[in-house]
């Protein structure tokens, strides 16, 4: 199996040869069946490789739905936004004068 990785020749032949799998699955049974067979392989493979599945599904909701607290930033806004103006730095006088 070192040899499937993306980009050889057998990837390319193992992909080609899931999605005419797909097509013809299509073809036979339908288009919305196929997606529930999809769909239920989904949750199949997400059962049975997933080792803490409420530690995967905490991290996902947060990625998804942000805390409270967190500001969310209007990126348009920001642009159009002018920099605020700093004030002039005061330049020091040496007691030597020329």
């Amino acid at each position: 199996m070192k040899k499937l990785k993306m980009g050889t020749p057998l990837m390319g032949i193992a992909i080609g040869a899931a999605l005419a799998a797909i097509a013809a699955l299509v073809m036979i049974i339908g288009f919305w069946k196929v997606l529930l067979l999809v769909a239920l392989f989904g949750i199949g493979y997400f059962i049975g490789t997933v080792d803490n599945k409420q530690e995967f599904i905490r991290d996902t909701a947060n990625k998804i739905i942000p805390a409270k607290e967190a500001k969310v930033i209007d990126i348009k806004s920001e642009i159009a936004r002018e920099p605020e103006e700093k004030p002039e730095e005061v330049q020091v006088q040496s007691g030597e004068e020329n």
